[in-house]
């Protein structure tokens, strides 16, 4: 049994395999609508989600299983004092594949440890967030072609931001990737990240300011500022409109370049840039629902 707590669980070449399904199931949607009947996937959610907790829902559903789950802990047991593990070895007797999002950091870890099913981390604190760098890598893949030789910009909460933590240790496996890191001093990117950066001889910017470095991205990422990972109101009001990408600053940009965004938005990027092609976030979401869909498979032996 394998669970997937983080995007390094799997090597380059699982990666390749599982996007290489993804495409299929894109492709194909027919050959995969009933492969999961009889199988249930419970999808336990202890902190807000839409994206995440829907995108997960809808793959199994479009998988021909069936879904049980709570969309946060109030709606749980863990209201009562339940333990992680406690509700993991009961969920495990109920369905045959979790997804698990929680605000502290390693409760899904804690979870897979006591599990009798498949456990994904959908999401823990400001740690890990692998099923999201698994659809980022799909997009930029299916997108540019390639998961190599790129500039990348990852603009605006890079201390909180898990996405981009996973993103960016998911993308130094592969050549040739320069990081370009903007963002106010409060929300540098963490140095462990750029220590490890140094280590491996991989080059990588930090900028405040986003029109200085659009004309060299192939890809810019960009993310919101989190009200939820503030300790007060004050910082965040201060910072949460740092930056917006608007069609000014886009008009700096290659012709080809990619933005992304794990979404949601709140007004980091204006909603006129999403009439310009480069704008991939909302085929991102897309993306996925087929990953997922992909992982679900893969985790449950089923291809």
């Amino acid at each position: 049994m394998r669970h997937l707590m983080s995007p390094l669980d799997f090597s380059t070449k699982e990666l390749e395999k599982l996007f290489d399904l993804a495409n299929d199931i894109e492709k194909n949607p027919k050959k995969y609508e009933h492969i999961c009947e009889g199988r249930i996937l419970a999808t336990c959610f202890y902190e807000p989600s839409t994206r995440t907790r829907l995108s997960f829902e809808s793959a199994m559903t479009r998988l021909g299983g069936k879904v049980i789950g709570f969309s946060d802990a109030a709606s749980s047991s863990a209201s009562k004092g339940e333990s992680v593990s406690d509700t993991i070895r009961i969920i495990s007797c109920y369905a045959d594949i979790c997804a698990m999002r929680h605000p502290k950091e390693g409760a899904p870890m804690v979870a897979s440890e006591k599990s009798r099913i498949p456990v994904i981390n959908a999401g823990d604190g400001g740690h890990q967030h692998p099923t999201q760098t698994l659809t980022d890598l799909l997009t930029i893949r299916s997108l540019k072609g390639k998961l190599d030789n790129f500039t990348i910009g990852l603009c605006g909460d890079l201390k909180f931001g898990r996405t981009v933590h996973s993103l960016i240790n998911a993308l130094v496996r592969y050549s040739n990737i320069r990081f370009i890191f903007i963002s106010p001093e409060e929300l540098k990117v963490p140095d462990y990240i750029t220590d490890m950066l140094t280590e491996k001889q991989i080059p990588y910017e930090e900028v405040i300011r986003l029109e200085d470095v659009m004309p060299h991205l192939d890809i810019l990422y960009m993310t919101r500022v989190q009200k939820e990972r503030f300790f007060n109101e004050e910082d965040y009001v201060r910072l949460k409109d740092f930056y917006i990408l608007d069609t000014t600053k886009m008009a700096l940009a290659k012709k080809d370049m990619l933005v992304l965004h794990p979404l949601p938005r709140v007004n980091e990027i204006s909603v006129e840039v999403d009439e310009d092609p480069r704008a991939a976030y909302f085929k991102q979401a897309q993306y996925g629902v087929y990953v997922r869909m992909a992982l679900i498979l893969t985790l449950l032996e089923l291809v």
